[in-house]
């Protein structure tokens, strides 16, 4: 491609494509014309802001960061995107990278243009516990943005690719996770998205980068064989070109196709064989003007060459999920060597190669926003990823499953009706009733499979055409768990058995809050306005739905008093002798002591105490103390069940002494926590890691399975403060597969 040297602003000099120069005089001759169906204005507009805002700014390889945006908006403008594409490529970093905010975007460049970059723009600006969050929250956002205009993953591809072209000028550690990140995500969307020529360049720049040594011997090897193999194929050419003009067939080229490095790896990976095995290193690709020709160029090849058996697959008749269509056939050639020869269309090329760009690219219409709903449809991988995406609200899960998602192969099955289903490899007639409807899934009872009744766990392989058998009184079972492999099925399970569950949640939600705030009084409370309150504040639709949380463990106890307290409040002021917030709940904390006497506990000061047993109270949570007869004074969380029998004389205000913080290694605190899970292999593993997140310690564990029912799992562990417990324990809860956790007196 030629390029000019850009003038305007002299300060910076960046090598710039021909296009972009063109639109550029355009705009200094004061035309309105437009390039290439493109709107200039808009263009001109978008760099000019990016080159003046990015000014001064450098990447990690000295050259201006310009020269960034200039070329992921040419990769654009290469995929055939519209104006609206192309300049969000130039303003995709100006959020993250200068003082510009979203808003001046919109008011400059139109809600379009700021849609695409508020999709692409990356997280550092949001601060995150960890960099597996910071991950989990960047791909949830994209997959959102992408739901509402799929242009955002085609920007964020151009960007990520010429991330990658550039990679070699960043620290190793950092070109190992950002390799790493385009394999297991990046490169696998540009798959689904069908744009080849983008997923084969990010697949061998991660491969380079991730195994080196790799790398550099399959390119040795196909540097090596490179003239023997073009020999053969120039000969298979010439005779099939003379063979389809015999025939009459219309065909627009005939030549090699080279397979990318990461490819013959993969393949030479997983199929644990030799480089000289691997058959279709290159091939041969035809391609026609009309689709019926590609059927009778096919009869010719089989015609001309051997065919070999099991190799043949018509992805025309059934084409991919990314709606790439082309016939594949595995020959034996001239020489005796195997080869691979893919037949298509001008148009299925252009499908192929560019994928979801192929609608712009190969059309004389733009995009048209106003048909995004009827063109996104076609990719139902995204529809059925967004289905349960926002509800795995544990990131290591999401980000496990969205890979898994993205990475697997396709079975195809029919309806009994004839309709086409794409199912995950390995899926069963389970993965199958869910993906026709959650409730053909939740009240299947048996499947038939090219009309034999199966087992439910049985795999499903292309072609089956799979019923599913439904009784009302039939539900899932947990052991649905150990075979389903698509999200969507998995997820459907764990939620129908939480909301079986319900009732049972909500009378352990109810004890909790009774057993808290005591007996007398409770129900009015729970008729109350506190109470509604309380449930808007959660994003609970009813006092219930609040219950069954707090039951669940999806809400903490101290929480929700917490907030009891805040809206009784509002409403009406507290009575000296409410019945359920007495004075014991809004104490006044005394004066803490001083550092240099430091006691944890603010208001025993000189005096023998110790931390009740029946409820070990961390610091953080509202106490009272007791005065006993033997052991000094016993120090209780409030509401203690204990503490309700003692006489009034003999409680004293006390509070946890936040005055010295810093007077050497905290001291940790024992709590007892009884979880209940779905069980399965490596679950206990998670729930320690998430422990081991929060550097959280465990003193001892009991875990306690029966088949068909939920895994308990009794922990003692050792925290500093609530908030540390609290947060803990809300990671833990976000592994779909836990059904309840509470904190328990002991462990039983």
């Amino acid at each position: 491609m030629k390029t000019k040297t850009i003038t305007p602003l002299p300060q910076i000099v960046c090598v710039i494509p021909d296009w972009l120069q063109e639109c550029l005089d355009h705009k200094n001759k004061g035309d309105n014309l437009t390039n290439c169906s493109l709107e200039t204005g808009l263009i001109c507009r978008a760099f000019e802001f990016a080159y003046k805002l990015h000014k001064g700014q450098y990447r990690k390889s000295g050259e201006p960061y310009i020269c960034h945006p200039v070329a992921v908006a040419g990769l654009l403008k290469y995929l055939g995107g519209d104006s609206t594409m192309i300049a969000a490529g130039f303003l995709h970093d100006i959020v993250e990278d200068t003082e510009v905010n979203i808003e001046e975007i919109e008011e400059k460049f139109g809600s379009e243009v700021t849609l695409l970059v508020e999709g692409v723009t990356k997280l550092s600006k949001f601060n995150f516990s960890s960099k597996t969050e910071l991950q989990a929250e960047n791909f949830r956002r994209m997959f959102l943005a992408m739901a509402k205009d799929i242009r955002v993953i085609v920007v964020k591809l151009a960007d990520r690719l010429h991330n990658m072209r550039t990679l070699q000028h960043l620290p190793p550690h950092k070109q190992l996770s950002k390799a790493l990140e385009t394999r297991e995500i990046f490169a696998p969307l540009a798959n689904r998205l069908g744009i080849g020529r983008i997923k084969w360049e990010l697949e061998d720049l991660s491969f380079k980068y991730l195994e080196p040594n790799a790398y550099r011997e399959i390119q040795e090897l196909v540097a090596d064989k490179r003239i023997n193999r073009e020999t053969r194929l120039l000969k298979m050419t010439e005779n099939l070109r003379h063979k389809l003009d015999q025939a009459g067939i219309e065909f627009y080229d005939i030549s090699g196709r080279p397979k990318h490095l990461y490819g013959i790896y993969r393949k030479m990976y997983l199929k644990q064989k030799e480089f000289h095995e691997v058959y279709d290193i290159s091939g041969l690709r035809v391609i026609v003007e009309k689709r019926e020709d590609c059927y009778r160029t096919l009869a010719i090849i089989h015609d001309s060459y051997h065919p070999i058996p099991g190799r043949f697959k018509d992805y025309i008749g059934l084409p991919k999920p990314n709606r790439y269509q082309s016939l594949h056939t595995g020959v034996i050639g001239i020489t005796g060597r195997p080869v691979e020869v893919q037949i298509r269309t001008v148009k299925m090329h252009h499908v192929a190669e560019y994928g979801i760009a192929a609608h712009w690219k190969y059309k004389e219409t733009g995009y048209n926003s106003n048909n995004t709903t009827t063109e996104d449809e076609k990719f139902t991988w995204l529809r059925q990823l967004l289905e349960w995406q926002t509800d795995l609200k544990d990131d290591r899960e999401y980000l496990e499953t969205v890979k898994g998602d993205l990475f697997s192969e396709d079975v195809y099955v029919f309806t009994p009706k004839g309709d086409v289903i794409s199912l995950k490899h390995g899926s069963t007639p389970i993965d199958f009733a869910y993906r026709i409807h959650t409730e053909v899934g939740n009240h299947c009872t048996g499947s038939k499979v090219n009309e034999r009744i199966v087992p439910l766990d049985t795999l499903l392989k292309n072609g089956d055409i799979v019923e599913i058998l439904t009784q009302k009184n039939g539900h899932p079972s947990l052991d649905w768990l150990n075979f389903v492999v698509t999200g969507g099925a998995r997820h459907r399970i764990r939620q129908w058995y939480k909301r079986s569950h319900r009732e049972e949640n909500v009378a352990r939600g109810r004890e909790l809050l009774e057993k808290e705030l005591g007996k007398k009084g409770f129900e009015s409370l729970l008729k109350s306005e506190q109470m509604r309150l309380v449930s808007e504040k959660f994003n609970y639709h009813s006092v219930d739905d609040l219950l069954a949380g707090l039951g669940y463990g999806e809400t903490t106890l101290n929480l929700v008093v917490n907030r009891l307290r805040d809206a009784s409040r509002e409403v009406t002021q507290v009575e000296k002798n409410s019945d359920i917030f007495s004075e014991k709940y809004l104490y006044k904390s005394p004066q803490t002591s001083s550092p240099n006497n430091y006691y944890p506990i603010a208001g025993v000061e000189g005096l023998m105490y110790h931390l009740a047993g029946c409820c070990n109270p961390i610091p953080g949570e509202p106490i009272i103390g007791a005065v006993t007869r033997m052991n000094g004074i016993s120090i209780h969380r409030q509401g203690c069940s204990n503490v309700e029998s003692v006489s009034g004389e003999r409680l004293i205000p006390v509070s946890w002494n936040t005055a010295n913080e810093n007077h050497g290694r905290p001291k940790t605190y024992p709590v007892n926590i009884s979880i209940a899970a779905i069980d399965r292999v490596g679950l206990l593993k998670d729930i320690f890691s998430r422990l081991m997140d929060n550097n959280v310690n465990v003193q001892n564990a009991q875990v306690k399975t029966n088949p068909g029912s939920p895994a308990i799992i009794n922990l003692c562990i050792e925290v500093i403060d609530c908030q540390q417990l609290e947060r803990s324990c809300a990671q833990i809860k976000n592994i779909s597969d836990i059904l309840n956790l509470r904190r328990i007196n002991q462990v039983e």
